[in-house]
């Protein structure tokens, strides 16, 4: 089964502040931001190469403070809040997790950015880093 690094997610508290950085280093900006309303976030990519296969960053704005990206931001403040796997079957990848007595968050998948599945991984089981794993 293959794994790969899809995105590093970084909250920030307003898109297009933080995307000033990333657009001056030379990073690729995507076409449209994505709302996850279930989520409370509004994110944007942004790639390192046309390849789609390149490791993208994903700035994440909160849509109010009471959201997950909100009560992150307000406890420590902008900065990485995730890394993200993308993997070729979600549901067989949180089996197997939960089989080997790893904690997750999401037991089962959901829908996140862009239409993909996604689950999160609790970081007691991976040494303090949220760890999202998703499926195109």
């Amino acid at each position: 089964m293959s794994i790969r690094l899809d995105h590093i997610g970084i909250a920030c508290e307003n898109l297009e502040t933080a995307s000033r950085f990333w657009r001056t280093l030379g990073l690729i900006q995507g076409n449209e931001d994505h709302l996850v309303a279930d989520q409370g976030v509004t994110v944007r990519f942004f790639k390192t190469s046309e390849s789609q296969q390149s490791p993208r960053i994903e700035l994440l704005e909160p849509t109010s403070e009471e959201t997950p990206i909100g009560k992150f931001l307000q406890k420590r403040g902008p900065g990485i809040q995730q890394i993200c796997f993308e993997v070729e079957d979600i549901e067989f990848t949180i089996a197997k997790l939960l089989e080997s007595d790893i904690t997750m968050i999401d037991k089962v998948p959901k829908q996140g950015a862009e239409g993909n599945l996604i689950a999160f991984v609790h970081p007691r089981s991976t040494g303090g880093v949220l760890v999202e794993l998703t499926q195109k």
